[in-house]
């Protein structure tokens, strides 16, 4: 805000005010607007009432006395934010510019998990339990973060290759741990088995049995979300050509945790979900507030599938991705707020 007579604008008609109405209204939005006092309060140090204090405020915006500006950092589009939020029934959307120059065929943008980092610091709350899906925005995240309240960090899903544990999902959740001063609770798993009964052997391990108890008091959630194709689905790239092409014939459009859905968000290959080391999409979708970290123009389509699956209340996305959602994608008859499974392809 800034006070004075020549070079504040509002784009309304200009109309002088006499010089002690001028200095009285200019001291008023002083106390208002930067220094937090209430009308009371400003009323009663001047020795009027707070309608007349009402009445000098918005003389002073509407005779360019005072000048409001609205900033967000350079790199974040708040009307695309507030779009994509409105349209699809969002708690919170972020959208991040997308990269000069960024290849279409780019994975996730470096700069979206650095902003999630920044989300997750006004979502967490002391003492919730935070989960974390494998994910590189989501290890992009837990190495950007600088702040989070105490709580305790599980690991949602095992890795895509048991060997880039320490450097993936395990240490993502060590460090979320270690910023936050709270318990972690890793599984040393791999995210897809070769069958259901492995899978099941090694849910009965004790440690990944212990993060796995977990699941149901997961308050905070953060996913990542693949579209069915090469390098950017990690479940995609860890099945044999047959099962992909099994899965595509049931129409998959996007992977999120080893879940797959459809253009419609429904879920679809549900058999693949026994062999997976992964929360269930039902106790996932009782997670208060589950945020997804994706962007890029390939994964636009997938990202839309996901929101419309009810699963998601958060996104942190980028322009290229947003402009695909809000101008080429509809948000179907049920939007992510409501949380509603659209059912099985």
């Amino acid at each position: 805000m800034s006070t004075g007579e020549a070079d504040v604008t509002t784009g309304r008609s200009s109309v002088r005010m006499g010089p002690a109405e001028m200095v009285q209204a200019a001291a008023m939005a002083r106390r208002f607007y930067l220094e937090g006092k209430s009308k009371i309060q400003i009323a009663e140090e001047f020795g009027v009432s707070r309608f007349k204090v009402a009445r000098v405020l918005e003389s002073a915006l509407e005779r360019d006395l005072v000048r409001i500006e609205i900033r967000v950092p350079a790199e974040l589009d708040a009307e695309r934010s507030d779009a994509l939020r409105a349209r699809y029934g969002l708690r919170n959307a972020v959208v991040v510019e997308s990269p000069e120059g960024q290849a279409s065929d780019a994975p996730d943008p470096e700069n979206l998990g650095a902003v999630a980092a920044g989300l997750l610091g006004e979502l967490v709350n002391e003492g919730d339990v935070l989960g974390l899906a494998w994910g590189r925005s989501i290890i992009t995240m837990a190495n950007a973060l600088d702040r989070l309240p105490p709580c305790t960090v599980v690991q949602l899903t095992g890795v895509y290759d048991a060997g880039t544990a320490e450097r993936g999902s395990v240490e993502a959740v060590r460090r979320a741990a270690a910023v936050s001063g709270g318990e972690a609770h890793p599984m040393y798993a791999p995210m897809v088995l070769p069958d259901a009964a492995t899978a099941a052997a090694l849910r009965k391990q004790t440690g990944i049995a212990a993060a796995m108890s977990y699941f149901d008091k997961v308050t905070v959630a953060v996913v990542s979300i693949g579209s069915w194709e090469p390098r950017v689905s990690t479940v995609y790239d860890a099945l044999s050509d047959a099962e992909r092409k099994h899965y595509a014939d049931l129409g998959v459009a996007a992977e999120m945790s080893s879940h797959l859905f459809d253009a419609d968000g429904r879920r679809v290959g549900r058999d693949l979900r026994e062999r997976c080391i992964t929360v269930d999409a039902d106790r996932l979708r009782r997670v208060p507030e589950v945020v997804a970290i994706a962007g890029g123009m390939r994964k636009a389509q997938a990202v839309g599938a996901v929101l419309r699956s009810g699963l998601v209340t958060s996104l942190v996305t980028d322009t290229a991705a947003a402009d695909h959602l809000l101008n080429h994608q509809s948000p179907g008859p049920r939007p992510a707020l409501e949380r509603a499974d659209p059912g099985e392809a």
